[in-house]
């Protein structure tokens, strides 16, 4: 008969909640720093008729409400699990990383727009206070970076909202130089430039992390999980004569998850036993990857034909 077994392992989301739990004290006031920074800016652009300041200004509020939506995922992707929904609702938070992302290139579009308009009908900025709203985007953003920098290795949503403020950082220095341009030139074009050098900025982070994203919601094999090899070490187990219905997927940031059904010897399994092997498994997977949690169905030889006959 099968055997099922669930083996965990103490750490990222398992030692307290998902992976982006841990940072919600620090989302928390990089919320507050860009809410604070897109008044700035938005007033910013408007006294220095700064195309780039308004661009960057709509940018961060659109992080603004993407670290809204990251703490409400946290929310809820820490709920106990119930019948119902029983993984919890730790998916919440790739969901609300995708919502980011949608954001995020809609507001590219935006800047791209308006900037072409921009070089239509030329406008006169003020450089020299672009430059000082420039400087004060630049110091919170780099605040926000430091505060965000450890949790966005562990967690999709940090590292969505970490390489949101890290473009609106650069879109600083954007604006900075483009106004330094205006002051020292003349030159009004400078300002729709930055606004496309941002936009061009936000894009490709935007799909790169979409990718990511869409690999959970596909329930494609965790990052750094090869298939290939945890069969391999699966088979090299002694007393295993096959594995068939191998599945790996994440369901949230730092919570990978692994099934298996394990053809084992009926030899072996009456010589060693069902835990025993179970707990031979377990060590030689957890040994060698970083899965959260592993299932596995011991069958003996000839179960899988007639599982098959049964489940069609």
């Amino acid at each position: 008969m099968g055997a099922g077994h669930d083996h965990g392992h103490a750490h990222g989301a398992a030692a307290g909640g998902t992976a982006t739990s841990a940072y919600r004290g620090r989302l928390r006031v990089a919320l507050a720093i860009t809410l604070g920074i897109v008044v700035v800016q938005i007033v910013g652009g408007v006294l220095a008729d700064s195309l780039a300041l308004v661009a960057d200004s709509a940018h961060m509020a659109t992080d603004a409400l993407g670290l809204g939506m990251a703490l409400l995922a946290i929310h809820f992707a820490n709920r106990p699990p119930s019948d119902r929904a029983t993984f919890g609702y730790a998916r919440a938070e790739i969901l609300a990383a995708l919502a980011n992302c949608l954001l995020l290139l809609g507001v590219g579009g935006y800047v791209v727009y308006e900037s072409v308009q921009r070089f239509i009908t030329p406008a006169d900025t003020e450089g020299g206070l672009a430059i000082v709203f420039g400087v004060i985007g630049l110091v919170a953003n780099m605040v926000s970076m430091a505060l965000l920098m450890r949790g966005q290795k562990e967690s999709l949503n940090v590292r969505g909202a970490f390489l949101e403020v890290a473009a609106d950082a650069l879109g600083s220095v954007t604006v900075i130089v483009a106004a330094g341009v205006i002051m020292l030139t003349g030159w009004q074009a400078a300002d729709p430039i930055a606004s496309l050098v941002i936009a061009l900025m936000i894009v490709p982070r935007t799909l790169k992390l979409l990718r990511e994203t869409l690999g959970v919601l596909l329930e494609a094999a965790p990052k750094g999980v090869d298939m290939a090899q945890v069969r391999a070490h699966i088979l090299a187990t002694d007393g295993v004569e096959d594995v068939h219905d191998l599945h790996a997927w994440t369901i949230t940031s730092g919570m990978p998850v692994l099934s298996a059904h394990v053809v084992v010897s009926s030899d072996v399994l009456s010589v060693i036993g069902h835990e025993k092997m179970l707990h031979e498994l377990q060590d030689c997977l957890g040994g060698h990857f970083d899965v959260e949690h592993c299932t596995f169905q011991l069958e003996p030889s000839g179960h899988a034909e007639h599982e098959a006959r049964l489940c069609h």
